[in-house]
C-alpha cells in the first residue's frame, strides 16, 4: 500500500465522519442566543510522541470530533488490504447494529419490541496520524466510546478479537490462527481458538471432532462490542474499537486513549474488536454464535 493510498483513505474517512453534519446551514446567532449554548468544541486536536514496533519515535496527531452517532448499517461485501495474493480483512454481510427479533428483547439495559432498530452507539469519533522521517507511517480511525453488535461472515481477519473462551471450567483468552494446524497470528487469520494460560505452552489450532480447540471465524456470526460493566446483560462503552492502516513492517504502536499502554499493529490493516463476551468452547466449535437479526426480513440465526 503506497502513501498515496493512505492519503486518499484518510480523506475518505474524514469525509464520512463529517457527512452527517455537512448539510447544516451556517447562519449568525445573537450574543444572547450564544450565551444559552453549552457544549464542547466540534474538533479537538492533540499532538504527542509515539513509537513504531522497533521503538523508533513517531509524531502523532489525533483529531477527535465532538459528535455522537447511533447507527444501523449493512454492507454486502468488504475487502480491505487486498494485495500479495491475499486480503487483510474480508467479510460479507457486515452489519453494525441489529433489529429486535422478539417483543421485550433487552439489549444493553434497553427493552425493544419486535422490529425495533437496536443501534450501534459510537461517541467522539477520531482520526489519528502517525508520521516518521519517511512520511505517513500509519493512520487509524476509532471512537472514544463505542458499544453494540457487529455481525459478519468473516473469512480473513487481521488484528485482535478480545473475547474469552470457557473450556472445562477454565477461561482462556481467544487467539487467532492461520488455519487448522497453523500458527497463532494477528495477520490474515481464518480461525479462532484457545490461547494457553501458560505462556510456555505453544498455541495450536485443532478442528478434529473430539479434540477441537478452534473454529473458523465464520462461526462468529455476531459479536457484542464493549467492556465488562459489572452489570449482567449490559456492556460498558469501550475506547478500544478502531481500524488502523500501517505503511510497512515497522508498524505503529498505537497508544490506548488513556495513554497507559499501546497496541502493536504491523503492516497493512489492523482491526481491534474489544468484546465483553465469554463463549463456551463447545458452542464455538459446534453450532457457533447465532447471528442477530440484521435485515427487515429476518434471514434467521445463520443468515441464509
Amino acid at each position: 500500500m503506497t502513501k498515496y493510498a493512505y492519503g486518499y483513505a484518510a480523506l475518505n474517512l474524514f469525509c464520512v465522519g463529517i457527512m452527517p453534519v455537512a448539510h447544516a446551514e451556517l447562519a449568525p446567532i445573537s450574543d444572547d442566543a450564544m450565551g444559552e449554548v453549552t457544549g464542547q468544541a466540534f474538533m479537538q486536536i492533540e499532538n504527542f510522541t509515539g513509537q513504531n514496533l522497533n521503538g523508533q519515535e513517531q509524531k502523532v496527531t489525533r483529531m477527535s470530533l465532538g459528535i455522537d452517532v447511533e447507527t444501523r448499517v449493512n454492507v454486502d461485501d468488504v475487502k480491505v488490504g487486498e494485495i500479495n495474493a491475499g486480503t487483510d480483512f474480508a467479510a460479507s454481510h457486515l452489519a453494525l447494529g441489529h433489529i429486535a427479533r422478539l417483543n421485550g428483547e433487552v439489549y444493553n439495559g434497553v427493552t425493544y419490541n419486535e422490529g425495533d432498530a437496536v443501534p450501534f452507539e459510537a461517541r467522539r469519533p477520531y482520526i489519528e496520524l502517525a508520521e516518521d522521517a519517511a512520511g505517513l507511517a500509519g493512520f487509524r480511525m476509532g471512537f472514544h466510546e463505542a458499544r453494540g453488535s457487529v455481525s459478519s461472515n468473516t473469512t480473513s481477519f487481521s488484528g485482535n478479537i478480545g473475547m474469552k473462551i470457557e473450556s472445562f471450567g477454565q477461561v482462556y483468552d481467544a487467539q487467532l490462527f492461520q488455519g487448522p494446524g497453523g500458527a497463532a497470528t494477528d495477520y490474515r487469520a481464518t480461525h479462532i481458538g484457545l490461547k494457553p494460560n501458560n505462556p510456555n505452552q505453544a498455541a495450536g489450532c485443532n478442528v478434529s471432532a473430539t479434540l477441537a480447540n478452534c473454529a473458523p471465524l465464520t462461526q462468529l456470526r455476531s459479536l457484542d462490542i464493549g467492556e465488562d460493566s459489572g452489570q449482567a446483560g449490559v456492556a460498558g462503552f469501550t475506547d478500544g474499537f478502531f481500524i488502523g492502516f500501517q505503511r510497512d513492517q515497522d508498524g505503529v504502536a498505537w497508544k490506548t486513549l488513556d495513554g497507559t499502554s499501546s497496541i502493536a499493529a504491523g503492516k497493512g490493516v489492523y482491526i481491534n474488536l474489544p468484546t465483553n463476551m465469554t463463549v463456551k468452547l463447545e458452542q464455538l466449535t459446534g453450532p457457533g454464535i447465532d447471528r442477530r437479526r440484521t435485515h427487515q426480513v429476518d434471514m434467521g440465526t445463520k443468515l441464509f
